[in-house]
């Protein structure tokens, strides 16, 4: 186990973005950017044992910045979309930013994901892993938010390619929070083909329809009999961007699985939260190429990011994403990769 740092580019304040690659020894590594707790690439083997990166994104701060869909990101306050950009709490209410149509999407205009983190790396070795120590003070008021609150967010790089994310956090007064990872996944390699070739499988029962705008109705919907039913793992095939009610009696079951034919590369989630958002980039349109010159195009990668269910603090019957002041917020999320 060993954690190399090095220098990745800067801010357009002058501030420096710094790269840190855990790698296990087996070889198999993750690279990590303080800028926005970014998850830089993945390099992990097939079943052939050829190790490639499957974690798709850029190889400059510009195009993390500029390049959109929060590739690889930490996000925050709120991951996910809150419906006309505010909420009410405690009777006073929240205006946020409207940086999705009319609507707030992952923590608003300057999110977690365009933020530098303060970063503590920890070597591993003997049976333990190595580990990142990221932490960020959130203002009062930061993209309208009540509170002043203290993120703290552990990666943990495990000897059996086991990526585990360990999210904290406490705010001075009550608040919401959601926090996330989007990374995005190809596991042919940041250059394959279509992720709807890819097999999934989502432990859900129920399903959030959402309107035009991409926010929840308020109704919970079964999958059964519908398009949205990955109960059994199969082919992909339809456009997703859709959260699924994950089954909290699953016990110590993964809450998605995403697997290669192609490449035998599969990825388990495991997660504490009520929900993932299934994202195949049906959008993925952007300008800026990915790592080598990689074009962004739709259907080339899939996010899979567990959260409080979207629009949560204007859903009264969805699980709750309000943070009580003193209250501690944790929860984790594990990415095991693996072949078959």
């Amino acid at each position: 186990m060993s954690i190399n740092k090095t220098h990745y580019g800067k801010m357009p304040d002058g501030s420096d973005v710094f790269a840190y690659t855990l790698t296990n020894d087996s070889g198999a590594s993750v690279k990590i950017l303080n800028l926005g707790g970014i998850v830089e690439s993945i390099i992990v083997p097939d079943k052939n044992g050829k190790l490639d990166d499957i974690c798709c994104g850029f190889d400059t701060v510009d195009g993390y910045l500029n390049g959109g869909g929060y590739f690889g990101a930490l996000v925050g306050r709120c991951a996910n979309r809150i419906g006309g950009a505010r909420f009410t709490l405690n009777g006073v209410e929240y205006q946020l930013a409207k940086n999705d149509g009319e609507n707030h999407l992952h923590g608003g205009d300057i999110g977690y994901n365009r933020r530098i983190w303060d970063v503590e790396a920890i070597e591993g070795g003997g049976g333990k892993p190595d580990r990142l120590i990221l932490t960020l003070i959130s203002p009062d008021g930061e993209e309208n938010y009540p509170g002043r609150a203290e993120i703290k967010v552990t990666y943990s790089w495990i000897a059996e390619n086991i990526l585990s994310i360990d999210y904290e956090a406490v705010c001075d007064k009550d608040t919401v929070m959601n926090l996330t990872n989007h990374s995005y996944f190809n596991l042919e390699g940041i250059g394959g083909g279509d992720v709807r070739e890819n097999e999934l499988f989502v432990a859900a029962v129920y399903m959030t329809p959402v309107d035009e705008g991409l926010i929840p109705t308020g109704e919970i919907r079964a999958v059964e009999g519908t398009e949205y039913d990955f109960r059994e793992r199969r082919r992909i095939e339809i456009p997703l961007d859709n959260n699924f009610c994950l089954d909290m009696s699953r016990e110590d079951g993964p809450a998605a699985v995403l697997y290669s034919p192609k490449t035998g590369r599969k990825i388990s989630v495991y997660t504490d939260q009520p929900g993932i958002q299934i994202y195949n980039g049906v959008m993925m349109d952007g300008d800026v190429p990915f790592r080598g010159g990689v074009p962004q195009r739709r259907f080339h990668a899939i996010a899979m990011e567990t959260q409080v269910w979207p629009d949560a603090p204007n859903q009264p019957d969805f699980p709750s994403a309000i943070l009580r002041a003193g209250e501690k917020y944790d929860t984790t999320t594990t990415y095991v990769f693996g072949v078959e």
